[in-house]
């Protein structure tokens, strides 16, 4: 099978495909047949060696795949022939940008009906880190006051849905040129955090989703038993302790496979309340290029491969 495979750590440059064994699934996996894969930022850390997550190289980066179910292990919860999406194994390695995944069928969930593969590759790892931090850990409800960082990218743009399917008023920092997609997405309020500090425009808010490691910064804005959600400060004991002495909840969050919220947000997506934006794809060859797009922090929504 072709895969992109990464020798040694650097630049976009160091991505080439190459072939490499198919995989077999083992017992209660599933062999995939992979139609896209979707890139994300975590994959340009790994790739430079500034996060390596996955050791040494040589290896297959990415975890977001959509396709269709080719072999199953015994006991696989799939069938031949089924449609799937899922980010199997983070934070191992999935080696998704290739032609064939073999994962665990748990950590796989149908593919929304309404969507094609494209995008429903655009959706696990995002989706599900928006999901596993606005309604798993902060229990956003009906009526939350909720700020949600970087609105316009990959995580934001869900965040942002995720929290007015389940009634939220939202408040997103998007730039100027993204307001009008941030309101487009159900936001009730828009910062221009290139001209406007956050912490001086908004005030009592019950929840803030923070992607950006200003956890100093977004508990001025929390009301008294608010929620501070980080994505990037999940080990500092001392937000932690401050947090906690003005009477806030810290929740630092990661992400992780979850078939079951998998299969919830499908369920938003098919109802029409959750939709992934795809700004751009690219073939499984044209993997270096993706990597640019992605690296210069302007990227509207997700980019996708295609293979």
């Amino acid at each position: 099978m072709r895969a992109v495979v990464q020798k040694s750590f650097g630049g976009p440059e160091v991505l080439e495909v190459a072939e490499r064994e198919r995989p077999r699934p083992l017992l209660g996996e599933v062999l995939v047949r992979v139609h896209a894969s979707a890139v994300n930022p975590a994959d340009l850390v790994v790739r430079s060696g500034e996060f390596p997550l996955l050791g040494e190289p040589p290896f297959v980066l990415g975890w977001d795949i959509s396709g269709v179910v080719e072999e199953t292990g015994p006991g696989a919860r799939f069938r031949v022939g089924d449609e799937v999406y899922g980010m199997p194994f983070f934070p191992r390695a999935a080696n998704a940008y290739a032609e064939y995944v073999a994962a665990p069928s748990r950590q796989l969930a149908r593919k929304p009906a309404s969507l094609d593969h494209v995008h429903a590759a655009a959706v696990p790892l995002a989706a599900l880190t928006a999901w596993q931090g606005l309604v798993q850990a902060a229990d956003v409800r009906q009526g939350d006051r909720v700020l949600i960082q970087r609105a316009a990218g990959g995580v934001g743009h869900f965040a942002v849905q995720i929290a007015k399917a389940r009634g939220a008023h939202v408040i997103a920092t998007a730039s100027a040129a993204r307001h009008d997609f941030v309101t487009g997405l159900g936001a009730d309020e828009v910062v221009d955090h290139r001209t406007t500090d956050f912490d001086r425009a908004v005030r009592d808010v019950d929840v803030v989703f923070d992607s950006l490691a200003q956890g100093a910064r977004s508990l001025g804005v929390l009301r008294p038993g608010g929620v501070l959600v980080s994505l990037l400060e999940q080990g500092d004991p001392a937000l932690l302790a401050r947090t906690e002495a003005e009477g806030k909840r810290f929740a630092g969050i990661s992400v992780e496979p979850d078939y079951a919220s998998l299969e919830a947000i499908a369920e938003l997506i098919d109802a029409g309340r959750v939709r992934p934006h795809v700004s751009e794809t690219f073939p499984l060859e044209d993997a270096a290029k993706a990597h640019e797009l992605v690296a210069t922090g302007h990227v509207q929504g997700k980019i996708v491969l295609t293979v």
